[in-house]
């Protein structure tokens, strides 16, 4: 008997919102903190509704997260596929909309993500990552002690895993008063991710810039 419309559409309005509630609690307290009643309560619903969506706390993991790891993985692959010069500029611009269009999930799998380590979901984000990483710091010989690689590996993660911070529990530390919208908080990101992404001599500063 097929399903009415009316019960489909609002089995898919309660699996979303069960989605979002999740990703707000695993960023905020994070995914071992988060039970799946605290989850319910912020959407509104029962916890027999979360289990009837996803099973367990798992899967609403994965499902909460999955859209912010595909995109980038999509963006890494873009990286990878490219060679030419403006792509490292690019990069800076596409890793910045992507940390403000998936912040929460970004946060979990980039600030958790050591915690959670045993999860596929998580194993395939910081594939991902660590994909990136290398590409990045692969584009330069290193000196013969490593220092140059390890200093470009640093600003990696000072850059991701600073933004991704930022951008959630970081927020904490802005004045309430002047809380900047995501135009505001884009424009600072790019200047303070080109600084430590692009190549030293492509830095602000020294000449080229990233596009804003």
């Amino acid at each position: 008997m097929p399903s009415d419309p009316q019960t489909t559409t609002a089995r898919l309005r309660a699996g979303e919102e069960l989605r979002l509630a999740a990703l707000e609690e695993f960023a905020a307290v994070g995914f071992g903190a988060t039970s799946l009643q605290h989850v319910a309560d912020r959407a509104g619903y029962a916890k027999s509704s979360v289990l009837y969506h996803y099973g367990s706390k798992e899967a609403l993991l994965e499902a909460a997260i999955t859209p912010g790891v595909a995109d980038f993985e999509a963006l890494v692959d873009g990286y990878l596929a490219r060679t030419d010069d403006a792509r490292r500029f690019e990069l800076v611009e596409q890793v910045v909309d992507l940390l403000l269009a998936h912040r929460l999930a970004v946060h979990v799998f980039l600030i958790q993500g050591q915690a959670l380590h045993d999860l596929p979901i998580i194993a395939r984000a910081d594939a991902a990552v660590r994909r990136l990483a290398a590409a990045i710091c692969d584009e330069r010989e290193s000196a013969a002690d490593g220092r140059e690689r390890l200093d470009d590996e640093i600003r990696f993660g000072m850059a991701l895993g600073g933004a991704a911070f930022l951008l959630t529990a970081g927020r904490s530390y802005v004045d309430p008063d002047r809380v900047p919208d995501d135009a505001q908080l884009r424009s600072a990101l790019l200047s303070a991710m080109a600084d430590l992404l692009l190549p030293a001599d492509r830095r602000p500063g020294t000449g080229r810039t990233t596009t804003h």
